[in-house]
């Protein structure tokens, strides 16, 4: 466990695209081999927009990471936070702890709140908009979005008291779940069940790309399902009824364009009261 809080926490910039770039290339081949839907789409052309705003995602939060340093190297040097509270415990249990709550505030509850507040809701639209979710719908994240999940994150590190060993280690598995969650691919539906009860597993996490409620507002969890489950925004739907997207904003030509989806959290619009039929 050492060994791995050490290389993190000094972890190069090169071994972080690599983690990224490695995990978009295996899962756009998995994609290919063992697809859930096969889209008629041509997939590099629906991959630009998102890819667009991938690299917007990781300019946003490279050029905001001091941040993020500076503030795991207060709570280290004030002993802050609430995994510094606790009493002495293994090394491993500290960095879990430290993970699991890290996705909370970064994931979970960032995630919970975009979709409760009308504005955020308006700036995560450009996520929910992709009609065809796969691998590269991951990042897919209006940069205006990318600081308000940063901002997230770093709340979780003052409340929680991560060094950045830990931080990093969150950001690399955040990165390639949500890569995995996104991915167009299809596992056994037992075994998939069983994932959803540790895990965010695909097809938990392609519920929440439903186009309609309620099953929008649910399944906000990244990492860990736990927080769906404690918190009751735990939904199943099954894989064969998904239809991407959102109701009420239905142009898939303009959901496919970077201009527009730059302009889409400040169009006027209405959030969908319209509920999917939950028997059918």
């Amino acid at each position: 466990m050492e060994t791995i809080i050490t290389y993190f926490e000094t972890i190069p910039s090169s071994h972080r695209s690599l983690i990224l770039v490695g995990g978009l290339t295996f899962f756009w081949v998995l994609e290919g081999g063992l697809p859930l839907f096969k889209f008629t789409y041509k997939k590099w052309q629906h991959a630009i927009p998102n890819l667009f705003f991938t690299l917007t995602t990781v300019a946003i939060n490279f050029a905001l990471a001091f941040l993020l340093l500076g503030a795991a190297d207060w709570v280290k040097a004030n002993d802050f936070g609430i995994i510094n509270w606790l009493p002495q415990m293994p090394l491993w249990l500290y960095a879990l702890l430290g993970v699991v709550l890290l996705d909370f505030f970064g994931a979970y509850l960032a995630h919970y709140v975009e979709h409760k507040v009308k504005p955020l809701w308006m700036v995560h639209l450009v996520h929910h908009t992709d009609h065809n979710v796969d691998t590269t719908t991951a990042n897919r994240h209006h940069p205006i979005e990318s600081l308000i999940r940063f901002s997230f994150t770093l709340l979780g590190v003052f409340v929680v008291g991560t060094p950045i060993a830990l931080i990093m280690i969150y950001q690399a598995m955040s990165l390639i779940f949500t890569q995995f969650t996104h991915a167009n691919i299809k596992m056994p539906k037992g075994l998939d069940k069983a994932l959803s009860y540790l895990i965010v597993s695909p097809d938990m996490h392609k519920t929440h790309h439903h186009f309609r409620l309620p099953y929008t507002d649910s399944n906000y969890g990244n990492i860990l399902s736990i927080w769906d489950r404690m918190f009751g925004t735990y939904r199943y739907l099954d894989r064969e009824k998904l239809k991407y997207g959102v109701d009420v904003f239905p142009d898939e030509i303009k959901n496919s364009n970077i201009k527009d989806l730059l302009k889409q959290p400040f169009q006027k619009y209405e959030k969908s009261t319209l509920s999917a039929d939950l028997d059918n």
